[in-house]
Formats: structure tokens, sequence, C-alpha cells
């Protein structure tokens, strides 16, 4: 059986050589016995009955004594369950990677005696984990991700080992949680790892029902989340989030505002600075604004687009004539 650990398409996740692993818990294989003896005593036709049954029983005992030579040589010891966990605990503490193990599998042995486990958690990804020097621990929902993006690439290619514990078929249910965790405050109806960031921070996409999504990645001071109206405005793209999905967002947040009588057609954002956040809305059968809110998405201040032309270069998405000067 042959195991190889990949992340190919991001570097989140060590380079793993290509190893060669046999399984661990394979059958025995016994030396083949010697045929028995045809004959014992002198060249003569006749035969010593005692002399015979003695040297059958030498025979038998020497077969049995190769035998259990054998046995020792060559059976493998199946570890116990509580081995398997014990020992693949001992990967994760060695990486410092947070797991409480519900599930492990001894997945095979390499012929130097590095091991290869999948552990499945109470939360989170599950991994695979290699007690290789130094000892490292993979993230199941990378080397999927890998495997995707190498099989897009080729549909022939060799993605290596990948997790096949049940439980750990959670993409949906461990982007869920984290979003929930960065803040998303939306029910999440689609999700990915998109790749990462230099220095290895996995970035996922998170898509909301009805409303705009984002994308995360957890770094050391927390997790930093950056919206969808934010990333087409810099013309990167959301795959989970449509533009009705935006102008929708921005119509709840200018809810019980003076700009709630705006029937929103279309959404910009525009940017920050200390003062709050920017965004330009559209509006049907109305003169379009921009609208200041805070970190809450407040609004604080709204700008008809006729006279917000000083504010962030003015409105992009509605065509409205400058107010005429005051005569003099």
């Amino acid at each position: 059986m042959t195991f190889t650990i990949r992340s190919r398409s991001i570097g989140v996740a060590a380079a793993l050589a290509l190893m060669t692993l046999t399984p661990s818990l394979a059958h025995a294989q016994f030396m083949q016995s010697p045929s028995p003896a045809a004959g014992v005593g002198p060249g003569n036709n006749e035969q010593d009955p005692l002399n015979e049954q003695r040297a059958g029983e030498r025979a038998m005992s020497g077969r049995l004594s190769r035998n259990n030579r054998t046995r020792r040589q060559t059976a493998p010891v199946t570890p116990s369950a509580e081995e398997v966990q014990a020992a693949a605990q001992g990967v994760l503490t060695a990486t410092n990677t947070n797991c409480q193990i519900t599930e492990s599998k001894l997945l095979g042995q390499s012929p130097n005696k590095e091991s290869l486990y999948e552990v499945a958690c109470a939360a989170g990804p599950g991994y695979l984990l290699l007690t290789s020097t130094p000892p490292v621990a993979t993230d199941c929902m990378v080397l999927a991700y890998s495997a995707e993006q190498a099989r897009a690439r080729d549909p022939e290619a060799d993605v290596g080992s990948q997790c096949s514990l049940p439980a750990n078929d959670n993409a949906m249910a461990v982007i869920t949680a984290f979003a929930k965790e960065a803040g998303v405050a939306c029910t999440v109806d689609e999700g990915s790892i998109i790749g990462a960031k230099p220095g290895g921070a996995v970035v996922y996409e998170v898509g909301c029902a009805g409303v705009e999504g984002a994308q995360i990645n957890k770094a050391a001071s927390g997790w930093e989340v950056v919206s969808c109206m934010e990333l087409v405005s810099a013309n990167a793209t959301c795959r989970f989030t449509t533009p009705a999905e935006q102008v929708a967002t921005l119509k709840g947040w200018l809810a019980g505002s003076e700009a709630a009588a705006c029937d929103v057609s279309q959404a910009r954002y525009m940017g920050k600075n200390a003062n709050g956040s920017f965004y330009e809305a559209a509006c049907n059968g109305a003169d379009g604004v921009i609208v200041r809110f805070d970190t809450a998405k407040a609004v604080q201040q709204v700008y008809p687009c006729a006279t917000a032309q000083q504010v962030g270069g003015g409105c992009k998405l509605t065509t409205t004539a400058p107010a005429a000067a005051p005569n003099s």
C-alpha cells in the first residue's frame, strides 16, 4: 500500500516527501516447512520403527522451532486502539495542533518506521499525522483543496494521501463554525478554502444566504474578515456572493435611517478613514446617496450624490448633475 502526502497549491502545510509505506497490520508471511524425510537408517529396505518414530519427532521439533523463529522475525505487532490514539496525540502535541481526538486510525508505516495516522477532532478539521523528524500535522481540508487544484490541472494527477474517516467529511460544518468565530453574522450556505496568505494562514471564502459573504483567515491576533463588497472594490471576486446579495446587504444597513427610502439597485464600497466606512447606493427612481457608517454599520451621515463630489471622488453609480452654484 502506498501513502503520499503533498500540499502542492498552498503553503500552509509543510511539504512532505513521497513515502512508500507498507501496511502495519499485514498478515505475517511464514516460510514454508521442509518436506518430511524419506527414510532414516542403514541403506536397506527395512526401517527400525523406533528409530523412524524418533527421527520424525526430531524433524517435527525442528520445523516448529524454525516456524517460531520466523513468526518472531516477521509478524508485526498490532497496536491497540489506545496505543494508536496515544501515538497520534503525541504528534498533535509536538506540532502544537489543537485537536480533541474523537477517532484515530493508523494508516501505515514506512520502512524506516515513520507512521502515518488520521484523526478526527471534536471541533474543526481532522488531520493526517506523520511521525517524521520533525513530526507533521496536515489539515484534511487543506489536503482536499490541494487535491482539487491538482486534479483541475490534470485529472490523472497523483494527489497523495487524503483523509478518509467519515467524520472528516465536514468542510461546511468547519467553515460555518469558523465564520461564527470570525463574527460573520449570516446563515452560511457555501464555503471553501481559496488559498493562503504569505506566512501560511489559510484563507476561506464564506457564502451567506441572501446577503454578502466574506473572506476570513485566522491571524495571530484573531480572525481577519474582508467583506465581498470590499473585495469587489479592489477588483477581486467572491464566488459565493451575487450583486443582488450586495444590494440586499446595503439596503438592510439603511433601514431606519434617513436613507431608508432608497430602493437600492446597486451598491459600492468606497473605502474608509478614521471617521468610518463609506458606501454608495444607487436608488431606483431617485438620486443616489453616499453613506458613512460606523464600525457597527450604523448610519452616521448621508450625502446626496448631487452634493457629494468631494466625498471620495463622488458618486460613480448615479449620473447626477452637480448642484448649481448659488447666485452671487
